[in-house]
């Protein structure tokens, strides 16, 4: 799940990270009227959960209510990279003497968390990391240890940030690494993590991305779901209770379990097609969830293919065939359907599927063989 810029700040806040007053708003009015009462100068900031908001112009600083009308009259409404501003974002301006980057994150293959640290804040993270990857310091944690007060200044010694600011910085890490943990987070990141003129540090940006399958512990949350940005396939998955992320492609994906998904969406990719999505229906997915997961692909009009690839461990191969039969009967069929099974009562399930093969469905033996002939149908009717 993840958060606006504010949201991510207001959670910052109660880990007692510095953040720059500000209000969240809607309307032109609300924003001069939040300006007013923090003060100016300001900065109004379009909320959008995607990078490049300055360059897009979604980044302006008011000195009086007539810029601040101006600037959120403009903001409202903009496009940045396909994502419509419906928010803003109203904050105290802040008189900045260095930009740092800041981040926690999961390191899967060390099995620990990763900390990265960088004087280059303010800038694409991505690029200084491939550019120059001395000047980002890194630091691994091991959950059960945490980060002591001692690493963390090894670690911001590491990084050559300016000695002044050191202190602050420490403190800042040492409650972010809090807030990553306790507030079951996938990611934290500021950038930048500012140093004011009078010397104090805080987060003048806030990314947050939260661990969704810790929500039971946080009550707290339900407001965010409100805010989620989904499109029209994502809001239809999610009432069906499906795990999918939208792609651009065309080749339709479903899959049981997300090792399983990832490695057919790059064997999709190694044949030359493109995946329209990742939807991982689980390790234990019976008929209805099949035909479900089938009309959340099928009505997606960029797809020209749907390639089902399950590999029965906990799930029963027969009882995808089912489903998948079952979809066919309900739902009506704008692409070809090409089915690999493997695994428990596979031989089951393959009877069943090539009892009913057709032109709509085309039973694969192998992976490979299902992506080639998915892709080869997605790129003759395209």
């Amino acid at each position: 799940m993840d958060l606006f810029e504010y949201q991510g700040k207001q959670l910052f806040a109660r880990y007692d990270i510095p953040v720059s007053p500000g209000e969240a708003v809607t309307t032109v009015d609300a924003a001069v009227a939040a300006a007013d009462r923090i003060g100016y100068p300001v900065v109004v900031k379009a909320q959008v959960q995607v990078g490049g908001r300055g360059k897009a112009g979604g980044i302006k600083i008011a000195a009086d209510a007539d810029e601040t009308r101006t600037h959120a009259g403009a903001i409202l409404g903009m496009d940045i990279k396909g994502h419509t501003v419906g928010t803003l974002w109203v904050e105290k301006a802040s008189d900045i003497a260095e930009e740092y980057y800041a981040s926690f994150t999961l390191d899967r293959a060390a099995k620990l968390h990763l900390g990265m640290l960088s004087a280059r804040g303010g800038v694409d993270i991505e690029a200084v990391a491939a550019e120059e990857p001395e000047a980002i310091a890194r630091v691994h944690v091991d959950p059960v240890d945490g980060l002591s007060d001692d690493r963390c200044r090894e670690w911001v010694r590491e990084a050559k940030l300016d000695e002044a600011a050191q202190d602050g910085v420490v403190d800042v890490l040492l409650e972010l690494y809090r807030a990553y943990t306790d507030g079951d987070a996938d990611l934290v990141e500021i950038n930048p993590l500012v140093v004011l003129q009078d010397g104090r540090v805080h987060a003048l940006d806030a990314k947050v991305s939260l661990d969704s399958n810790a929500a039971f512990r946080h009550p707290e949350w339900e407001g965010y779901e409100a805010t989620q940005v989904l499109d029209a396939r994502e809001r239809e998955a999610r009432e069906k209770g499906l795990q999918y992320i939208g792609l651009d492609g065309s080749v339709g994906v479903i899959c049981n379990g997300a090792g399983m998904t990832m490695a057919t969406l790059d064997v999709v990719n190694e044949v030359g097609g493109s995946a329209a999505n990742f939807l991982d229906v689980g390790g234990g997915a019976g008929a209805d969830v099949l035909a479900n997961a089938i009309e959340v692909v099928n009505n997606d009009r960029e797809v020209r293919s749907i390639l089902i690839n399950i590999f029965g461990g906990i799930t029963k191969c027969d009882e995808v065939a089912l489903g998948i039969v079952e979809a066919l009967e309900r739902v009506e069929l704008r692409s070809p359907i090409v089915v690999r099974l493997d695994g428990t009562n596979a031989a089951e399930g393959r009877v069943i599927l090539e009892e009913r093969a057709s032109d709509q469905l085309i039973p694969q033996p192998t992976m490979l063989a299902a992506a080639r002939r998915a892709v080869e149908i997605a790129g003759a009717t395209a």
